[in-house]
């Protein structure tokens, strides 16, 4: 079978990815085509577009580079009908993928969509469209299948990616010991900042989250750095002195982590599954957080929070975003065993709320029980 595949972000690749692999297991002749990155390359997607050139995040940004969006819906329209695939597997990205999937439906190829547009915060108008024009939807969140049966809309949950991504990295992990020798590190505790995988977040998240760097020489910073930018562009933003720059290794490092200075996004998840204390981050621009405030409808901003719809883990947004802010939070969750033991203890309450491993096996064999 021919899939035409499209993530639009470094997470959504790293999912994409796992559920490939795990699509050969059923077809062993699946082809793969699309826009993606990396992580998919590795497992045999014929890219079109890198990810790199696609995440654009935000209103204002988006506004600002309409153009090349334009552009890359054309594109990929056409390179779909020139591939002529079996079906279409969306991750995530909606903004783009349900302008395809519309085009795409209307020319008779079949719509999967793996991990649902968060139209439960905002637009719910698409939910219509979704209807219409999607033929199975795989949510990854517990609340996600509900809410879409209030709606009529019948979406199927194995669980979330990220747990089969991470027992994949516990099983094959080269252990603490050995990571922190490999990058320098000795026997002060870790504290792990990670600032994000776009420009834009990079920029607002790491000269503050870096401002505590020789405030606390104590420990060890490390930054989860993605290789779309090189050092010197991280290096630019950093405050400081004492840090060391780890490309392409977030596991390892929330793995030998104490605390974390995370931003917003599936990294809050994913700190919270290797039990991690942390301080939630995020500084948008500031018409995109006006028009952002005016439509969406929850509460919080971190997947831990939303999933179990409480106050889980501090979030420190817009003018909350500051150094003097996040010092206060930075003493609770590295020195405060207190706050750290409930929110560790939330968390594992979070972890048995999303269920068992093995949700990119059940995807796939869903996906290819209705093509083959």
């Amino acid at each position: 079978m021919k899939y035409y595949i499209i993530a639009g972000e470094l997470s959504g690749d790293k999912h994409a990815a796992l559920l490939m692999q795990n699509i050969k297991q059923f077809d062993k002749e699946a082809v793969f085509r699309g826009f993606g990155g990396d992580n998919m390359q590795k497992q045999g997607l014929q890219i079109v577009k890198h990810i790199k050139e696609l995440a654009f995040m935000g209103f204002v940004e988006v506004a600002r580079n309409l153009k090349e969006v334009l552009s890359n819906i054309s594109l990929c329209k056409k390179d779909i009908k020139d591939f002529a695939p079996d079906c279409m597997i969306f991750v995530d990205y909606p903004g783009f993928n349900l302008r395809i999937a519309k085009f795409t439906h209307s020319i008779g190829i079949k719509n999967f969509y793996y991990i649902s547009p968060q139209v439960w915060a905002w637009k719910k108008g698409r939910i219509k469209t979704m209807k219409k024009n999607l033929d199975k939807l795989y949510v990854i969140l517990p609340f996600e299948k509900e809410f879409y049966a209030n709606h009529n809309m019948a979406v199927e949950y194995h669980g979330n990616p990220l747990l089969d991504e991470i027992s994949i990295f516990k099983t094959s992990q080269m252990g603490k010991e050995s990571f922190l020798k490999e990058i320098g590190l000795g026997d002060k505790p870790i504290i792990a900042i990670l600032p994000g995988s776009r420009k834009q977040e990079i920029k607002k998240m790491l000269p503050v989250q870096s401002s505590l760097i020789d405030k606390y020489p104590q420990f060890d910073f490390v930054i989860a750095c993605v290789d779309s930018f090189d050092e010197q562009y991280y290096k630019q933003y950093i405050v400081g002195k004492n840090y060391h720059l780890v490309f392409n290794r977030t596991y390892d490092i929330l793995n030998v982590a104490h605390s974390g200075l995370i931003c917003s996004g599936t990294a809050t998840l994913e700190t919270a599954l290797f039990g991690v204390p942390q301080t939630v981050c995020y500084k948008a621009n500031k018409l995109s957080y006006i028009i952002g405030r005016y439509l969406i409808k929850i509460r919080f901003i971190s997947l831990v929070n939303i999933i179990l719809k409480h106050e889980t883990v501090k979030e420190l947004l817009q003018s909350l975003w500051n150094e003097e802010d996040l010092e206060k939070e930075f003493k609770k969750i590295t020195f405060d065993e207190e706050y750290r033991r409930r929110m560790q203890n939330e968390y594992s309450l979070l972890r048995t709320q999303l269920g068992n491993a093995g949700a990119s096996n059940q995807i796939a064999k869903s996906i290819t029980d209705k093509l083959l």
